[in-house]
């Protein structure tokens, strides 16, 4: 059995075809690259990759992932997240904190209000105090940490 990293990445890789309409369709697909992914395991992963249901130019609704919403991610530029009861700070590598808030925005990650980006620091504001851990969870996982 494969581990959440590698199944969200090869979700990520699904999602930015555009072309997956239902999480079944998703669970099918993850199934036939070898991972064993029940339908609520796809909605937790489609909620913290920042996935949102689109209607496509055909007019069919699908699952979609922008490729720069997760630009910053995939670059390695996040280097640790860190939070308390109400904020989290994300570091990166220098020069790249506006990067990563812009993709972060860019997300519309529901969990997430707005960030803050300095030099090497992004700060975070959650919508809700109580979801600070499991958004830095799913944000530790975006970023491969």
């Amino acid at each position: 059995m494969k581990g959440a990293k590698a199944r969200r990445l090869a979700l990520k890789q699904l999602l930015l075809s555009g072309q997956t309409g239902t999480q079944q369709e998703l669970c099918d697909l993850l199934g036939g690259r070898g991972f064993d992914a029940t339908q609520s395991t796809i909605s937790r992963d489609l909620k913290s990759l920042g996935a949102q249901r689109r209607q496509r130019a055909d007019g069919e609704f699908a699952y979609h992932l922008l490729a720069e919403a997760t630009a910053a991610f995939d670059a390695d530029m996040v280097q640790d997240v860190m939070h308390n009861e109400s904020m989290l700070l994300l570091r990166t590598r220098i020069g790249r904190a506006q990067a990563v808030g812009f993709d972060l925005d860019s997300m519309r990650h529901p969990d997430i209000l707005g960030t803050l980006a300095g030099d090497d620091t992004v700060l975070v504001i959650p919508r809700s105090v109580t979801r600070v851990a499991a958004l830095a969870a799913s944000l530790r996982e975006l970023a491969g940490l």
